[in-house]
């Protein structure tokens, strides 16, 4: 059901009752005088937790999600303003305190809720419901691409909607008129009638003692001033500027510095630690040893970091001192090969695969792979943290600030209440910036050193001890029938993270299996830009271009004909191949790949160009068609899709940890690089505004690029890449397993 209504709730038994009953206890009621004095000053009218007004008509739109570079902050506030019909020139945004107030529970509704529209009487329950949740779990978090579609959709939106209602309310009391006869215009509001005319400011005060409305009316697209417009972001300024904090920004007064070192070998300690040499180095003050780590505090960062070079740290490295990535890999090969006879966690069964396969015409099998992968921010891991008094202050950029400010109360033994985060801008996230392990290693050493602590991590620190994107082994086989048309699809693949979509493929072959198998190892899991998608997306779509050249048919129009049911996915790669020239003659050692990938409700679809220069891979132009549904900003998706794409040629061109002696090999960006500009292709950007729910940005963009430049490779050589990164290969010496 789309949408539920009172009769059919009341008939669907006792989950039903209970929902009610419960839900009238957890109704949260006004919520904006809880929150006032930490959003707030006197001057401004507060008419909800997600929209203040100043006495200057200035709007400010409270949203609670951290700006990592994606232009989340902007965004949200443009869907607010729209629907409060503020003008943009006057609007701010403040992202909201780490307070349970401001729980993700717009987030959990989008995510459980989709699209469903709830009955007016149910939504203050459910929001009730879903607040209570996400405060359990201490969820304020950034990431998933959720932020437009779930916080934008269900949280921003409404705020503004009922602003703008509260609004008109108090218009329309003062002036003795009807309500339905106002107008509310960039920031004023006015009555043609009797020719009155006033900024929203004089009226917020009044307007603000309102309860808001749980289900205002909100706009149609039709209707749309804001959304759909490239609005200029409000964090670009500042960042141009200098005047924007980042977390390594923060300075406290008498304040010191810290750096650290971590067992090198993941779940190992301290065994031993003589720090005679350091603490006789210059501006060197204490020395802790924090079990498994052991920091250095000084009065600045190249004291501390010389400080620690002094140490002397032995070790206990665990059972795992003597792993190494091709252990790993073995490991992952038994564990499958166990699967596939003993048989594997079944999350796709459709048809009878095997009966197709033994029927098949022709038979392809494939086995791919690929590494950990670090986040390598260019804002190392960073804390600011000064403990006194029962109070905890934390300065730093954190993709969860209620969540981090659980972890450092439970460290240090005090109320969530008495830890106080100030969250400045992510110098980049993508997931690194959810775990909380570099803000809990500051707040311990504040609390031991006895004063302000910056703790700054060194950048080999930072990709030794990263939560890796997983290194991943996937098996395929399909069946073709005579006249070219796949009729089974088998996949088996090692560790279910999520998304959990991400292995599954649109294509219509009658007979699918998809299966995975458990094998987990020592290195620390992470959430990576598209989480299992950027593994997933070059598996899939690299076999569906193997399978599309064993039926002797050209991989974009193979693709084409299997996505007829899906209409949405069809525009897509049409409007990529179309933008990329597909079917254009190339030249000689040159190649033009394809791939579509559905990831978090958004699809998008890339061609990639490439010229082989002395057996390497030069990506000279990449085209990429998105559908996010609506783009609310259109430059802003566009600069999303460049941002993926920029990410996803680092990892797939260059991108590659591993494991020797249990321990991570590579230490910075001579051994672990990331794409300079020089080698930036050219990006062209098609968007379709397909008009389904709203998709992510963040995450999407990253997925189909890799598969896209494996399949350009191999038009370009004839060599199938199995295996990332491309610069393990040399594409000018012939291998025995060309495709």
């Amino acid at each position: 059901m789309n949408k539920w209504t009172r009769r059919g709730l009341l008939t669907a038994g006792v989950l039903a009752g209970t929902t009610l009953v419960v839900g009238v206890a957890i109704r949260p009621g006004h919520r904006a005088p809880r929150v006032r004095a930490l959003v707030a000053n006197d001057e401004e009218a507060l008419l909800n937790v997600w929209v203040k007004i100043a006495p200057n008509n200035r709007v400010t739109a409270i949203v609670p999600h951290a700006e990592m570079g994606q232009g989340a902050h902007s965004t949200l506030a443009q869907m607010l303003a729209d629907e409060l019909d503020a003008d943009w020139r006057l609007v701010d945004v403040l992202e909201a305190p780490a307070h349970e107030e401001y729980a993700n529970h717009n987030l959990a509704k989008g995510l459980l809720l989709g699209e469903t529209e709830l009955p007016r009487f149910l939504v203050g329950s459910a929001d009730g419901a879903f607040l209570k949740i996400m405060q359990a779990m201490d969820m304020q978090i950034t990431g998933g691409s959720m932020s437009v579609r779930a916080t934008g959709t269900h949280g921003m939106r409404v705020a503004g909607a009922a602003a703008r209602q509260m609004l008109a309310e108090a218009a329309a009391a003062a002036w003795q008129v009807p309500a339905r006869e106002l107008v509310l215009r960039d920031s004023r509001i006015s009555h043609p009638g009797s020719g009155q005319d006033a900024p929203y400011a004089e009226f917020a005060a009044v307007a603000a003692q309102f309860a808001p409305p749980a289900k205002p009316p909100l706009k149609s697209p039709a209707d749309f001033r804001l959304m759909g417009t490239s609005a200029a972001r409000l964090d670009l300024p500042p960042k141009v500027d200098g005047r924007a904090a980042f977390g390594i920004d923060a300075q406290v007064d008498g304040m010191l510095v810290a750096t650290v070192r971590s067992s090198p070998v993941f779940g190992g300690t301290v065994a031993s630690v003589d720090d005679a040499a350091a603490l006789a180095m210059p501006g060197v003050t204490k020395v802790i040893d924090l079990g498994d780590a052991v920091a250095v505090v000084a009065d600045g960062y190249w004291h501390a970091s010389r400080g620690l070079q002094a140490l002397d740290v032995e070790w206990a490295s665990g059972a795992w001192g003597g792993a190494s990535q091709a252990d790993i890999f073995a490991q992952f090969a038994r564990d499958l090969s166990q699967a596939d006879v003993e048989g594997g966690d079944v999350e796709v069964d459709v048809g009878d695969v095997d009966a197709a396969m033994a029927d098949a015409a022709l038979r392809l099998e494939a086995e791919y792979r690929v590494p950990y992968l670090a986040h390598a921010t260019m804002e190392p891991m960073n804390c600011t943290a000064w403990v006194r008094d029962g109070v905890c202050d934390v300065w730093t950029g954190t993709q969860n600030p209620l969540g981090l400010r659980a972890a450092i109360a439970e460290a240090l033994d005090l109320e969530p209440a008495a830890v106080r985060v100030h969250n400045g801008y992510l110098g980049g996230g993508f997931g690194r910036r959810a775990y909380h392990d570099y803000g809990v290693q500051a707040a311990r050493i504040a609390a031991l050193a006895g004063a302000p602590v910056k703790l700054i991590w060194s950048r080999e620190e930072d990709i030794a001890q990263d939560r890796y994107r997983p290194a991943s082994l996937s098996r395929f086989r399909a069946g073709i029938d005579p006249d070219g048309t796949p009729v089974a699809w088998h996949n088996l693949y090692v560790d279910k993270h999520e998304p959990a979509p991400a292995p599954h493929i649109p294509y219509a072959i009658a007979n699918r299996r998809i299966e995975h198998a458990a094998s987990p190892t020592h290195v620390p899991f992470g959430f990576w830009r598209s989480v299992d998608h950027s593994q997933h997306g070059f598996f899939t779509e690299s076999f569906v271009d193997e399978v599309a050249h064993a039926a002797g048919k050209d991989p974009y129009q193979f693709r084409r004909d299997l996505l007829a049911h899906a209409p949405r996915h069809r525009q897509v790669l049409d409007a990529a191949a179309k933008a990329g020239d597909w079917g254009t003659a190339m030249g000689a050692g040159r190649g033009r790949g394809i791939a579509l990938q559905d990831s978090f409700g958004t699809i998008v679809a890339q061609v990639v160009d490439v010229a082989i220069v002395a057996g390497q891979a030069t990506v000279e132009r990449v085209v990429c068609a998105v559908d996010a549904g609506f783009a609310v900003n259109p430059d802003g998706l566009v600069a999303q899709m460049e941002s993926g794409i920029v990410y996803a040629l680092s990892a797939a061109l260059f991108g590659e940890i591993s494991i020797e002696r249990g321990r991570v090999r590579q230490s910075n960006y001579h051994d672990y690089p990331v794409l300079r500009i020089d080698q930036m292709p050219l990006i062209d950007t098609v968007i379709v505004n397909g008009g389904g729910p709203l998709g992510g940005a963040g995450e999407p963009g990253t997925p189909p690029l890799a598969p896209a430049l494996a399949n350009a490779v191999f038009a370009a050589t004839g060599r199938r890449i199995r295996e990332l990164p491309l610069s393990k290969h040399d594409l000018g010496t012939p291998r025995q397993d060309l495709a």
